[in-house]
């Protein structure tokens, strides 16, 4: 689901030459479902990585003084920037010493909704932004278009005020891809298959900081994005998540960690389940 702003295609230069897909009809759901694989691994090789590397020590950097980290959205990137702060504060703060701030933009609707109806929709997030951020804080805008009013709006007045900015984009990439200090852009004319690598994107960019910050052994005993813990074994995995006991029992525990709640036995996950 996209803005109206979205749905203007973007007009294409001719020296690009953009790959359409699809281009003509399929002879059964499986024959698309290959080639639908097949453009995403080809749009997948169009992302800059000098640019990944530059999105991901903008957000190591930040982190590591505290900074706060905003993402934003509309329709289906809304739903990305949501799960960015999922997988941003829960799934990076596991096994790590990083305690990520983040907050995304297109999370409260009441609050969306009253700056729409009074200020006008392409005021929703640069308005959240005026009150919550401060310099040296990170948005991350993410817009299949790289045109919606709202996302180009929240890119440049935080730029102008001393945030570090990244825009996820796809198709021509829009104001947003110019707007922006580090643009993560997806060479390809499909939403869905703009928003499916964006989504990838975002998720490599969690477990890719995670990671940096695990030691050789730690990576290959854990499943990304959940932390499995042996009941017998899991004290200092434990004191590591604020877990305010050592013994496996049931207890309050201020974290709600599943090993709290459940009798020993089998090896069970610390959250009753992961990042989504």
């Amino acid at each position: 689901m996209n803005s109206i702003y979205d749905l203007q295609a973007p007009v294409a230069r001719a020296q690009d030459s953009p790959v359409k897909f699809p281009v003509a009809p399929y002879p059964s759901a499986a024959s698309y479902l290959d080639a639908y694989a097949e453009e995403i691994a080809r749009a997948c090789k169009t992302i800059d990585p000098e640019a990944f590397d530059r999105a991901a020590a903008i957000l190591i950097e930040a982190y590591d003084r505290d900074a706060r980290m905003f993402s934003c959205g509309n329709g289906g990137s809304a739903s990305i920037a949501n799960h960015m702060q999922c997988d941003h504060v829960k799934g990076v703060r596991t096994a790590t010493d990083l305690t990520p701030r983040v907050l995304s933009l297109s999370a409260n609707v009441e609050l969306i909704t009253a700056i729409a109806n009074d200020l006008g929709y392409e005021n929703v997030f640069v308005y959240q932004l005026q009150s919550q951020s401060r310099r040296g804080d990170v948005l991350i805008a993410v817009s299949s278009s790289g045109r919606s009013p709202n996302i180009v709006r929240a890119l440049t007045w935080a730029r102008d005020n001393g945030l570090r900015t990244i825009a996820i984009t796809g198709f021509d990439g829009g104001a947003a891809r110019t707007a922006t200090e580090v643009s993560v852009h997806v060479e390809c004319t499909n939403y869905g298959i703009i928003e499916d690598l964006h989504q990838a994107v975002m998720h490599a960019l969690a477990q890719y900081i995670r990671q940096s910050r695990m030691t050789a052994d730690s990576i290959s005993a854990n499943v990304f994005l959940t932390i499995t813990v042996q009941p017998n074994l899991g004290t200092k995995r434990k004191q590591l998540l604020g877990c305010p006991r050592n013994k496996i029992g049931r207890h309050e525990c201020a974290l709600r960690l599943t090993c709290c709640q459940k009798t020993p036995g089998t090896p069970r996950a610390l959250t009753g389940s992961g990042p989504g």
